[in-house]
């Protein structure tokens, strides 16, 4: 039976997340948008800025489809730029702040960037760049305190550059929700980063994934702790917009910030690795948070006991795991009712520790064998790769042919980690593909020495890598934060051996503070280097 029925402009829009703004600017233009130190800014004034800040870019001569790189801490400039820029029709580069001048060159370069929007913090570093790179991009400072010996008339200072600007009231129209929003590179660990594209669609999307799975009310207040660069910020920039939310700034991620401002601003809710549960642990000590915040954590996969102590201190966390390719998280441990009869608080925080379920917007979840491509058994024993396929994965990685081809085969986003499939379903990381150790032909989980050497009450954190062994072919290497106090070898060793098979514990200790990324990973590329000259 035929249906004369036509997708007309009646019956559909493109989705894009530049919808969230208008609407919320006209049904509360007078609630609050943003906090940062003593400023606020009201949802008209943010549209406002906003729309300024894309007309500004076209006058600069800024195309549809042009990148504009920027390179910001969590200021107010970060959630006004992942609207301007794309109110401009233009990609968004969002500039991972604690890069080195060889990867931003690169990132410059690979990217094509017209403009670089960036903060007087990095002014150095950016004017550090070759003058041929510099020559590629018209370059936008964000002054705060405007350090005199910092001031260059030869740059645009962003404010007095949006302050000038009119307001077109012919609104930038999106044709295709397919149409690049972002461009977002990967750390580079294994070589030099990748250019993932997101879409308009993809975003929006994500924003209502993260409200249902998070279970948001309108109004949030939300605090951010996760940098904004990291995956666009899980799309929370566009996520909190659409809930008609506050967003709390804050410039640097300090422990004792964080406590505070949840309780001046009365924070309800935030994002963070587990490296920022700890430090927030940490900073609390005996002290117990009186309002109730919700922690939204994912990064490396969490040890049960920080899960365990961050909730003693008074918070609801939301355990999520996903990749810069999949526009952030796309699995979340959805909490079952029936676990809160569970008595042991350990218990409960393992539940939470696995990775879960697919996200709404993410259509397929497995873990299936590479060569087979046949899904693994549900026993929780079974080993398998991680893959996912919906409309939350990204469009694919910018002008790199090979790279797409293998993370697409066979139809699938293969992520590269490795996890085992409970009963129920829920998927349990084991390692990414790349960590797991094989020694004497056995497999070697170093999550799993990880979350047992965290175990011990003076251990801060650690990770594991593989070691080469003569005998063995491989063998676990661990390092070791400690809390202040002394720890031996011997004194691990012995621990381990309390409860992990002899061929798992580790052969080499080694106490140093652990390299990280920005978003709290370990960079696990720079112990294996330190592994293979031990």
């Amino acid at each position: 039976m035929r249906h004369n029925t036509l997708k007309n402009k009646a019956n559909y829009q493109p989705l894009s997340p530049i919808s969230f703004l208008l609407r919320t600017a006209e049904i509360f233009p007078e609630y609050i948008a943003w906090v940062y130190e003593n400023k606020k800014c009201t949802y008209a004034k943010l549209l406002e800025r906003s729309k300024k800040l894309a007309n500004s870019l076209k006058l600069l001569g800024l195309k549809k489809k042009h990148v504009v790189s920027v390179m910001l801490p969590n200021v107010p400039a970060m959630i006004e730029v992942h609207f301007g820029v794309p109110m401009a029709g233009a990609i968004i580069n969002t500039i991972n702040t604690r890069l080195e001048k060889k990867s931003i060159e690169y990132i410059i370069k690979h990217s094509k960037a017209k403009i670089f929007i960036f903060h007087e913090d990095f002014y150095d570093l950016v004017m550090s760049l070759p003058k041929e790179t510099l020559s590629l991009v018209k370059l936008i400072c964000v002054y705060e305190k405007v350090i005199k010996s910092r001031k260059n008339n030869s740059l645009l200072n962003y404010d007095a550059f949006i302050k000038k600007a009119s307001i077109n009231e012919k609104e930038y129209i999106l044709k295709d929700e397919w149409a690049s929003i972002s461009l977002n590179y990967t750390s580079g660990t294994t070589g030099k980063p990748k250019g993932v594209l997101y879409h308009h669609r993809g975003a929006y999307l994500m924003c209502f994934n993260n409200q249902m799975v998070w279970k948001m009310n309108y109004h949030p207040i939300y605090l951010w702790t996760l940098p904004m660069f990291h995956c666009n910020g899980w799309c929370f920039p566009w996520t909190i917009v659409a809930l008609a939310g506050t967003q709390v700034c804050m410039r640097k991620t300090v422990a004792k910030d964080i406590v505070n401002l949840i309780s001046k601003e009365n924070i309800t809710h935030f994002c963070g690795a587990p490296i920022i549960l700890q430090m927030i642990i940490n900073e609390l000590k005996n002290i117990k948070i009186k309002n109730k915040v919700k922690i939204m954590t994912a990064a490396s996969p969490p040890p049960p006991n920080i899960l365990e102590n961050i909730e003693k201190k008074g918070f609801e966390v939301t355990h999520v795991y996903g990749l810069t390719e999949s526009y952030g998280p796309a699995v979340v441990c959805e909490w079952k009712s029936r676990w809160n009869s569970i008595k042991s608080s350990q218990k409960r925080a393992i539940l939470k520790s696995r990775q879960g379920v697919k996200y709404p917007s993410l259509e397929f979840l497995d873990v299936k064998i590479p060569k087979t491509m046949m899904s693994v058994e549900r026993n929780g024993k079974t080993l398998g790769e991680v893959m996912l396929k919906g409309n939350i994965i990204m469009k694919g990685y910018l002008n790199d042919k090979k790279a797409n081809q293998e993370a697409f085969k066979n139809e699938w986003f293969h992520t590269g980690d490795l996890a085992v499939i409970h009963e129920d379903g829920y998927i349990e990381l084991k390692d990414r593909s790349k960590d797991i150790i094989i020694s004497g032909g056995e497999n070697i989980s170093s999550i799993e020495l990880e979350k047992t050497i965290l175990q011990h009450e003076e251990v801060n954190d650690c990770a594991v890598v593989g070691m080469k062994d003569i005998k063995w072919g491989e063998v676990p290497c661990a390092f070791i934060e400690t809390k202040g106090k002394n720890l031996s070898e011997k004194q691990i060793i012995d621990y381990c051996k309390k409860f992990l098979a002899g061929f798992k514990v580790p052969k080499k200790i080694v106490f140093m503070p652990l390299p990280r990324t920005s978003t709290g990973k370990v960079q696990k590329f720079s112990l294996r280097k330190i592994a293979s000259k031990i």
